[in-house]
């Protein structure tokens, strides 16, 4: 089989070195003094406080190095997706899965909906790029529980979880969705199928996208959030929109806002991805995590006032980053 990660930060070279470590070949498309190591030493990874193991990886510069690829594990964020559409047209053809390894909303979610609804993410993808390449009948989708970093170009560190949640986007079991689960268990993964990936998405999206705008916004960490009162409530107001349209499109979720910050909490004084963006200068995820959210909520005539104030906040920060 052909794989080829997509990504070489923490999640995506995490998952390589777990597939190389198993005897999996693994190609990764990689830039700068990343690609550099990982052409010189393969892909490091540090576990358990134990010195740094290197694996071989295939590391190349441009898709077109490659063959057309069985299965693609797309590990970057949201803003860096559409820049990667020449890679992706190299990698990705009719027989190839592909496995969204990515926070927030992706851009077929619109699609195959628990409540029966098929809607266009605009914010996600605008021109229908990305639909028309990556239709929903190829993708996989991947909720992720599990923190790692890159210390240094190359070497992963890996902190906490290794679950991986896959569906089909379009709901329903599949040889193909056990085969890509039975592949990431053998390299160690705890790695779960589901019928309904759609609501794991929603589910971890619930806290991601009230905790992380407002960190960014405040440069507060996550215990400081929910320590302050008002900041509190906010969140929450943004959970119960989210809960609103959740159930309209068969996400229900079955706990309430106060309870998930009580769970959020128990972190301690936990940075989100989009405040670690933000002291790094980088640009936000805000359209997989609030920007596709509102205009989801939109499409259903659901007012999301709370979420749709703190987005406009929060375009305006990304704006002073650039």
């Amino acid at each position: 089989m052909n794989v080829c990660i997509l990504g070489a930060g923490a999640i995506g070279g995490y998952i390589a070195a777990r597939l190389s470590q198993q005897g999996c070949h693994v190609n990764l498309i990689a830039r700068g003094e990343t690609l550099t190591q990982l052409q010189q030493h393969g892909i490091g990874l540090i576990e358990d406080n134990q010195p740094v193991q290197y694996f071989p990886v295939n590391a190349v510069a441009q898709a077109s190095d490659l063959p057309p690829q069985d299965l693609v594990i797309i590990a970057v964020k949201e803003p860096a997706l559409a820049g990667l559409m020449p890679q992706l047209r190299h990698l990705v053809k009719p027989h190839t899965r592909i496995v969204t390894a990515m926070n927030g909303i992706p851009w077929w979610f619109g699609a195959g909906l628990p409540g029966g609804s098929a809607l266009h993410l605009e914010p996600l993808d605008p021109h229908h790029h990305l639909s028309a390449l990556m239709p929903a009948e190829q993708v996989i989708g991947c909720v992720l529980h599990m923190a790692c970093t890159c210390p240094t170009p190359g070497v992963i560190q890996h902190k906490m979880g290794n679950r991986m949640i896959l569906g089909e986007a379009l709901g329903g079991p599949s040889a193909a969705l056990d085969g890509i689960a039975n592949l990431l268990t053998g390299a160690g993964f705890d790695a779960s199928t589901t019928d309904h990936i759609h609501k794991d998405i929603w589910f971890k999206l619930w806290g991601n996208m009230s905790h992380n705008p407002i960190s960014a916004l405040t440069r507060a960490t996550t215990d400081q959030i929910i320590s302050d009162p008002l900041t509190r409530q906010l969140s929450e107001d943004i959970m119960a929109e989210a809960q609103q349209v959740g159930t309209r499109i068969g996400c229900q979720l079955d706990t309430t806002p106060a309870c998930r910050n009580q769970e959020t909490l128990k972190l301690g004084a936990f940075k989100t991805s989009m405040l670690q963006d933000v002291e790094a200068g980088k640009t936000l995820e805000i359209n997989a995590l609030l920007g596709a959210f509102c205009n989801l909520a939109q499409q259903l005539g659901i007012e999301t006032p709370f979420a749709s104030t703190v987005l406009g906040l929060v375009r305006l920060l990304d704006r002073q980053l650039l």
